[in-house]
């Protein structure tokens, strides 16, 4: 997995705008590359179908059908909707390397991904993405 950092967000707001538009815990974790407590995020354990949005912007980024129990305190999925729809950057934050996962609509942290942990996943990546990121817009029964 080779962190690529897109273009230029396609919403682009001034942190004033921001701030007004997010909660404040929101606003640290979307625009500030916070993280939630593990194991306090409302998905962490939602088993709803439906798409996941980011909070922020509103693009869909995951589906329910990707998202698996990696028992890490966070929603985890094993690949977004499809790949220009997150973009990546190294994150060295923390005294490690790791990899960050941003909206590629809006550039807002979502969270970081892993690879080679071992889930029995298609992809053995690990979208390890905070609640407070997301959205979930449930799919209606026919």
């Amino acid at each position: 997995m080779e962190p690529v950092v897109g273009a230029t967000p396609k919403v682009v707001k001034s942190e004033q705008e921001w701030r007004e538009q997010l909660s404040p815990q929101e606003y640290a974790v979307l625009r500030q590359a916070g993280t939630e407590r593990p194991w306090t995020g409302e998905y962490t354990d939602t088993k709803t179908t439906g798409v996941y949005e980011c909070r922020a912007c509103g693009a869909e980024l995951f589906r329910s059908d990707t998202k698996f129990d990696s028992h890490c305190g966070w929603p985890s999925f094993f690949s977004p909707l499809a790949g220009d729809r997150v973009v990546l950057r190294e994150d060295r934050a923390m005294g490690m390397v790791r990899v960050e996962v941003l909206c590629a609509t809006c550039h807002s942290h979502l969270g970081h991904v892993f690879e080679g942990e071992g889930y029995p996943t298609p992809t053995d990546q690990r979208y390890c993405i905070n609640s407070i990121s997301l959205r979930l817009v449930e799919e209606q029964a026919p």
